[in-house]
């Protein structure tokens, strides 16, 4: 068995070699990434690296299509903040519009929260013209596509967060983390007023910069992974102390409470988590979500961003992870049709 073993490991080093040009992030699923041999000689460090230089090079080119104002936001925040995004009547037609209708839906469970996701998908688009102007609007369009890095198409949904009060461990999306080793885009249009003391949004400024001190910390994490026990952190998702960030050259996280009809485009190679609430939790967001590859030069030839794909992409995800699920894992359920706010659970 031993022998087996060590026989597919040299079958699959080549495979896990090729991962070192793709985004691929986990410490604990690929034994090159997560080898402490080569991250003591620096190979994660030089990743960290260079995906950052990659990703302000690919941003340089990509500026002329966004505001000096929200360039210089992203540049010192490493989040943009747009508020009154819709004029109201357009807002209110668009928010009723989603909130009321029903479409095929899944849940993933994390803790004590319930994250519910609808694909704004080809089918939802048709139905609803007014997301479909919104998405493809010039001002969205100019500033997804700046965040990520890329002049590609983001996966798109209508995005639910329903917390209960229950005895579940806390949501693990409530500590501070980068998503990967490398600069990505989120955003959030939120449907509903978002209060401080109800789980917002909450972002270290300036996180998204990568300090010396930042460096030689990730070097550090990736020497000690996996066997620390931070299960997140060694699929890649690295988990900060707030007791860390000074060292790390960075200030205190901000809590972003913002009215509804506010739209939030991050960088999630900053320090991010979801805040704290006091009690239950109900809200809706559009949620978009970009990450391609960290190591390409140029900016565009995403043929998934194609007319006819784009839109087609979430869906097509889901059916491949169900049809996989033994070998890559589902942890979305398929619940049915719902709206955002439905108040059947699971």
């Amino acid at each position: 068995m031993a022998n087996r073993r060590s026989l597919l490991s040299w079958v699959r080093l080549p495979f896990w070699a090729l991962q070192l040009a793709t985004g691929a992030k986990s410490f604990e699923a690929n034994p090159v990434i997560g080898s402490k041999t080569l991250n003591r000689l620096g190979l994660h460090k030089a990743r960290v690296r260079l995906a950052s230089r990659l990703a302000w090079s690919r941003r340089a080119r990509l500026a002329g299509a966004v505001s000096a104002d929200h360039a210089e936001q992203l540049d010192r925040n490493g989040f943009v903040v747009i508020r009154d995004y819709l004029p109201d009547d357009v807002f209110q037609a668009l928010r009723q519009q989603v909130l009321d209708r029903p479409a095929p839906t899944r849940e993933m469970v994390q803790g004590d929260t319930i994250t519910r996701r609808i694909a704004i998908d080809a089918v939802y688009l048709a139905a609803v013209p007014q997301m479909r102007s919104l998405i493809s609007s010039h001002t969205w369009r100019g500033l997804m596509r700046f965040v990520a890095g890329y002049d590609a198409e983001p996966l798109y949904y209508i995005q639910s967060i329903l917390k209960q009060q229950s005895d579940a461990p806390p949501d693990p999306q409530t500590a501070l983390h980068a998503d990967a080793f490398h600069p990505s885009m989120k955003a959030w249009f939120f449907l509903n007023d978002v209060a401080e003391d109800a789980g917002p949004f909450t972002y270290v400024p300036g996180s998204h910069r990568l300090t010396p001190q930042r460096l030689a910390w990730e070097k550090a994490k990736s020497i000690a992974l996996p066997e620390d026990g931070d299960v997140l952190s060694a699929r890649g998702s690295l988990r900060v102390e707030e007791g860390e960030l000074a060292s790390l050259g960075y200030g205190q996280p901000q809590a972003l409470a913002v009215p509804a009809n506010t739209l939030v485009v991050a960088d999630t190679f900053g320090f991010h988590a979801r805040g704290p609430s006091a009690g239950a939790l109900s809200r809706v967001e559009i949620w978009a979500y970009s990450r391609r590859s960290p190591f390409l030069p140029f900016t565009g030839f995403d043929l998934l961003s194609l007319p006819g794909i784009a839109e087609r992409r979430v869906p097509a995800l889901w059916w491949f992870r169900d049809k996989f699920e033994r070998w890559v894992g589902q942890p979305w359920r398929n619940v049915g049709e719902k709206t955002p706010l439905d108040s059947t659970l699971g």
